[in-house]
């Protein structure tokens, strides 16, 4: 098993926001995490990288405690929010800092950003400036960019599809489940993006308040319907007084 969560709770300002009895992530699946805006989505995938300390329970990472090693590190990835960027690094200057971490060579880096180059768009590399001066979207494509550069084991990320066009939109949600297929990689993927996480995912997992209230695999058309109904808001406007 690859992640496993056991009695897992956080609180903020006296109120629970997360709670997850028990939770285990098998080798190769990808998960899509949905849930509404304070579902609890980005708490759990903090936890799931030591980000935060948990109030009770604990995150087994391949049968280890990750608060208790750092050996986790080494086949996990992950991009959040632009915290995890270095944002007066220029890109390239940011993806050297990440192959040295990981002993990536030059030309597997570059072998890497051969296959992205649709995904950049010809506007990230070659614009000598620093991360911060580029478009939120650009941003987005760089921490994206820099998870995968890695060749992680596992790979979590948080609303990948936020601030990129429909076009990059298309290519990464395809790019990553060729990840998925090709190289087994686990993947846990929170996104409001329902249509791209119908796409890929071979299990979807919703949040309500910090709970599960839906953990399903096979991905299927009833399946999507029934999250779809749940997503659903009445347009107070059409309805008779």
């Amino acid at each position: 098993m690859e992640i496993a969560i056991k009695n897992l709770t956080k609180i903020y300002n006296n109120q629970k926001v997360l709670s997850i009895g028990e939770l285990s992530i098998g080798s190769g699946e990808l998960v899509g995490l949905i849930g509404n805006n304070g579902a609890g989505k980005t708490t759990f995938l903090r936890l799931l990288t030591d980000l935060i300390k948990a109030d009770s329970g604990l995150v087994l990472s391949r049968n280890k405690n990750i608060s208790k090693t750092e050996n986790w590190k080494f086949y996990t990835s992950a991009y959040i929010d632009t915290g995890f960027l270095i944002d007066f690094y220029t890109a390239e200057e940011y993806f050297s800092f990440i192959a040295s971490n990981y002993k990536i060579s030059d030309n597997d880096v570059k072998e890497l950003l051969r296959h992205l180059a649709d995904f950049m768009n010809g506007e990230i590399l070659g614009k000598k400036k620093y991360i911060r001066d580029f478009s939120l979207g650009n941003q987005q494509k760089i921490g994206i960019i820099g998870a995968i550069l890695s060749k992680p084991e596992i790979l979590f990320l948080d609303e990948p599809f936020n601030f990129l066009d429909p076009s990059s939109q298309y290519f990464i949600s395809n790019y990553l489940n060729e990840l998925n297929k090709q190289f087994n990689t686990t993947l846990i993927i929170s996104s409001h993006n329902l249509e791209c996480i119908y796409t890929i995912s071979s299990r979807i997992i919703l949040l309500d308040k910090g709970l599960i209230l839906k953990d399903v695999s096979p991905v299927n058309s009833v399946l999507r319907d029934d999250l779809s109904n749940y997503f659903k808001v009445d347009n107070i406007l059409t309805q008779e007084k």
